[in-house]
């Protein structure tokens, strides 16, 4: 079906981040899986690129004209070649949102550039080891000493932990208010008392590091907080509507390539079998409604109309599809379907983790559902 949100600007985007990841990425991406991250001199590649300043004003380095509808395009080319960039989404999807939206104009000079031009590496930590969804459980605390917060705390599963300069951090900063004691901090690398724990295996999304952090007695400037104090779950719920629009799309992207893959493969055996033309029709079909809710949500977030729970529509509809989808070409194409290092045996164990990250598919349920008022 004909897609209507995307313009020509778009597709020519779509060329250049298609050469970018042609040229700096195809070859070397074996190694990335190898290792667990991409290597430090990509960020500033990514950069140069174009590719990390979407929506970021040009007076700090930004890519001008650009929209989360760029983002949305990197996200899909990066999928039809097989190549799960996560960190890219939350630098660019996920955390830049809160610079841009909460910075002062001093944090805005200080931080936008950096990014922008890949020389800062973000991440943003919220899941602990007893709250992972439950924003409202959190325990690591921040207690203000004159011009400092002082924190202390866990973190853990967190994306780009492991190599990450600038940690947006949630902190209890009042410890009885429950989510209305929330903060957000920015931790630097290098501050005392701020350390990280072993990089965390993972069945899939291997080019993707994930790291446990720790907190001991670190003080934070107060300048480095984002936004008013306590009001960090605010801006939190807020945020996570664009990043589970960011999800959905890579999700959905990602249901496309497998498709396009087991197609391939089909292609290339003798002519296929009543039940697995039925399959991959049933495929395609998931595949074309999938686009059309995305397609519908990204026009909403364009104009600032997305609201929370369609974000949260989006995520669930498009994780979930994204199993189905990869489940069901993995099993019509059987032994040629599973092999480790092959695009759907790499789709297969790169998409269990998206209905948990960014709110698990029951607390997706939860915020529909709230918005039936139910």
């Amino acid at each position: 079906m004909r897609r209507t949100v995307l313009d020509e600007r778009h597709e020519a985007y779509r060329k250049h981040v298609r050469a970018f990841l042609q040229d700096e990425v195809v070859p070397e991406y074996a190694e990335w899986e190898r290792t667990g991250a991409p290597p430090r001199d990509f960020w500033p590649r990514a950069g140069a690129a174009g590719i990390l300043g979407i929506g970021v004003p040009v007076e700090y380095g930004g890519n001008p004209g650009t929209t989360f509808l760029h983002s949305a395009v990197f996200a899909e080319e990066a999928q039809t070649l097989g190549l799960a960039i996560a960190g890219v989404r939350v630098q660019v999807d996920i955390c830049l949102p809160y610079f841009l939206e909460l910075g002062t104009a001093e944090q805005k000079q200080r931080w936008l550039p950096r990014i922008a031009s890949g020389d800062a590496l973000t991440a943003i930590a919220l899941s602990e080891p007893a709250a992972g969804s439950d924003l409202k459980a959190l325990a690591t605390s921040a207690r203000l000493d004159g011009d400092h917060y002082i924190v202390n705390g866990a973190k853990t599963f967190i994306s780009n932990g492991m190599k990450a300069d600038l940690l947006i951090v949630a902190v209890k900063t009042d410890r009885v208010a429950g989510r209305d004691g929330i903060s957000l901090l920015v931790v630097s690398d290098g501050m005392p008392g701020f350390s990280r724990g072993k990089k965390l295996d993972k069945m899939g999304l291997h080019a993707q590091d994930l790291a446990e952090l720790f907190f001991d007695d670190v003080r934070v400037p107060v300048t480095n907080r984002l936004g008013e104090q306590n009001k960090g779950f605010t801006y939190l719920t807020a945020n996570l509507a664009q990043e589970r629009l960011s999800i959905g799309v890579n999700s959905q992207a990602a249901a496309v390539a497998a498709l396009a893959a087991a197609l391939e493969l089909v292609g290339q055996g003798p002519r296929p079998g009543q039940h697995v033309k039925f399959e991959l029709a049933a495929c395609a079909t998931d595949v074309a409604a999938g686009q059309a809710l995305v397609d519908q949500a990204l026009a909403a977030h364009e104009v600032g109309e997305l609201s929370p729970s369609d974000a949260a529509m989006v995520k669930l509809f498009c994780t979930e599809l994204q199993g189905r989808v990869v489940d069901r070409c993995v099993q019509v194409l059987g032994t040629r379907g599973i092999a480790k290092h092959s695009r759907l045996g790499r789709a297969y164990a790169d998409a269990r983790v998206a209905r948990i990250f960014g709110g698990s598919s029951e607390i997706m349920k939860v915020i529909v559902s709230q918005s039936l008022g139910l």
